[in-house]
């Protein structure tokens, strides 16, 4: 009988490697890695393989899957397949896990589909919770600042998400930090738990590092969660030679260009590779393990398409600290 059609039991040791980090100054920990259900969890995927992904995570004490209303394709199916798998197979473990999911972006047609209005995020979070099977999210986002929609709006909205019990607590997903700075304003005076925020961040895009989100997350007590931490991939030694037939960039597109992958780009990625190799690390170890050796992120979010990915990730863990000699050096390479 294959592995993921027979009862799911999980691994009796799973919360004795992974390290847990406090969100913020709130007392929810993550775990350092969390999961993604970003790209792998529509409806292109066999649902063996996305059951295996899951399983494998929260063996090895991944207890946090992050969704958002638009993920698949088709937007919608990564909460439908999510729900039916915890539904089925982690029925006793709901209060193991911490589950998120945004709003914030193109879900359906029509005016009131997209952005910030009161309308879409809390309509939204219905549809959410439906197709998930729960009664309530862990974590809440609105998951892209709204020009056009008065941020009390926005953030009422997201207030009344926790106080009607569909939500635990919210978050912002790649905010700046000014607005950030508004935010924590108005949620602080609607007694709402906001705990965290969600940007990209890695080796190669350091946006969060300019705008002062970062500093700003760290000085209100706020929690950071990082995403495209390999940068679609280039932080890895899958482009060291060119581009695989088989990579993101000529199957898919839509994520990672093939222009992204200059000359000089290439001459940066292989520099970070040899680093990375005299640390005794993969580059994508080096890659996860220098945005984890800083205490004010809370967690690491990876994406994966098969389980041998996650477990190769979560292999970063296992040497966070860097020397000055080392973090110049892969500036030297990264930023040069």
């Amino acid at each position: 009988m294959d592995e993921c059609a027979k009862q799911y039991i999980p691994a009796p040791d799973r919360y004795e490697s992974m390290s847990y980090r406090r969100c913020g100054t709130s007392g929810l920990r993550l775990p350092a890695v969390s999961l993604g259900l970003w790209h792998n969890f529509g409806d292109l995927t066999p649902v063996e393989h996305m059951k295996s992904m899951l399983f494998t995570a929260f063996d090895h004490g991944i207890t946090h899957f992050d969704l958002a209303n638009n993920y698949g394709p088709q937007p919608g199916a990564a909460e439908r397949h999510a729900g039916e798998i915890l539904s089925h197979d982690f029925a006793g473990h709901r209060d193991e896990l911490v589950i998120s999911t945004k709003a914030g972006y193109l879900m359906w047609p029509g005016p009131y589909g997209d952005w910030g209005s009161r309308k879409y995020l809390l309509s939204s979070l219905d549809q959410s919770l439906e197709r998930l099977g729960l009664d309530y999210v862990d974590i809440f986002y609105h998951h892209r600042p709204d020009p056009n929609t008065p941020l009390e709006e926005t953030m009422g909205a997201l207030a009344q998400a926790v106080s009607s019990g569909k939500a635990l607590y919210v978050g912002l997903s790649n905010y700046d930090g000014p607005a950030l700075e508004r935010a924590t304003t108005i949620l602080n005076e609607l007694h709402c738990p906001f705990i965290i925020c969600q940007n990209r961040y890695s080796i190669f895009d350091r946006t969060v590092e300019r705008n002062g989100l970062k500093d700003a997350a760290s000085r209100l007590g706020k929690g950071l969660i990082t995403f495209s931490p390999l940068a679609q991939g280039l932080l890895t030694d899958r482009y060291l030679q060119g581009i695989p037939a088989d990579s993101r960039i000529k199957v898919d597109g839509r994520f990672l260009k093939s222009d992204a992958l200059t000359e000089g780009r290439l001459a940066q990625i292989r520099e970070l590779n040899r680093l990375a190799g005299e640390r005794g690390q993969t580059l994508a170890e080096m890659a996860l393990a220098w945005i984890l050796r800083d205490d004010s992120v809370t967690s690491v979010l990876i994406g994966a398409s098969k389980s041998q990915q996650i477990l190769d990730n979560i292999g970063a863990l296992s040497n966070t600290s860097f020397t000055a000699e080392e973090l110049a050096a892969i500036d030297r390479a990264s930023l040069g």
